[in-house]
């Protein structure tokens, strides 16, 4: 299993298994009611789209200043310190993780904690 995880086995069968799908369905040869067969070409489609006011983009800058003000911000350097360290020594993250966001560590926070560890993913491009 390790070593088809490490060569991105996994990935690339799902990879390949999507596109093979959609070449299907583009091909009509995988009918999908009203997505590539039996459309009906009046019907209008109006997807919304998810806007965010700036108003409540300010709401929550504001309310995240608020909480780094109230918390105790020692204790969010001690609790970040305590998950790199179980990350760095493959321990269970997850009393670490309880801890930090008792102690208001932003999910930020954590992740760019834990990004120091394990670094970012990032998808091979191979497939």
């Amino acid at each position: 299993m390790i070593p088809a995880i490490e060569s991105n086995f996994f990935q690339t069968e799902i990879a390949k298994s999507a596109y093979v799908y959609q070449q299907e369905i583009d091909k009509k040869e995988r009918i999908i009611v009203g997505v590539n067969e039996f459309i009906d070409e009046d019907e209008k489609i109006e997807i919304p789209i998810l806007l965010i006011p700036e108003r409540v983009e300010k709401e929550q800058k504001h309310r995240l200043q608020d909480l780094r003000k109230m918390r105790n911000n020692n204790e969010v350097v001690t609790k970040l310190q305590v998950l790199k360290k179980a990350a760095e020594e493959n321990q269970n993250l997850m009393p670490a993780l309880v801890d930090c966001a008792k102690a208001y560590c932003t999910l930020g926070e954590m992740v760019n904690t834990l990004k120091e560890v394990f670094g970012e993913y990032e998808e091979s491009k191979s497939f």
